[in-house]
């Protein structure tokens, strides 16, 4: 399976690319493969995540799960965060979060709602 074994973090070129940035953490592909692959270099919807980790041949679980606390996140997730500002894609792997805005953290990025898609690892 086309998913990671560690993540090397990577920034979002642009404040509307963190779903684009949180992909290429995720598969090992550049960003720029993911806007392709995706088609837009702005905000992504949850359709074209799905189908960007389905063509990239990422298992995951399609139920979305909210989230409270660290302790409850399965070893890798894709989460949809409510932030201040706007939704915001960021990633969970094993016990770190790989934010594409914030940095790579010990905790949620500043956020109100929290939901995860639990990626499977085969």
């Amino acid at each position: 399976m086309p998913l990671v074994k560690n993540v090397t973090h990577i920034y979002e070129p642009t404040p509307l690319q963190c779903g684009q940035a949180v992909l290429a953490m995720l598969t090992g592909k550049s960003v720029a493969e993911i806007v392709r692959l995706v088609g837009t270099e702005r905000e992504t919807t949850l359709k074209q995540m799905l189908d960007a980790l389905t063509h990239c041949g990422v298992n995951f679980k399609k139920e979305r799960k909210e989230v409270q606390k660290k302790e409850d996140l399965p070893d890798i997730c894709v989460l949809s965060l409510e932030t201040p500002h706007c939704w915001h894609w960021s990633l969970y792997f094993k016990g770190t979060f790989f934010d594409p805005e914030y940095g790579v953290l010990e905790d949620f990025p500043p956020s109100n709602r929290r939901y995860y898609w639990e990626i499977e690892e085969i």
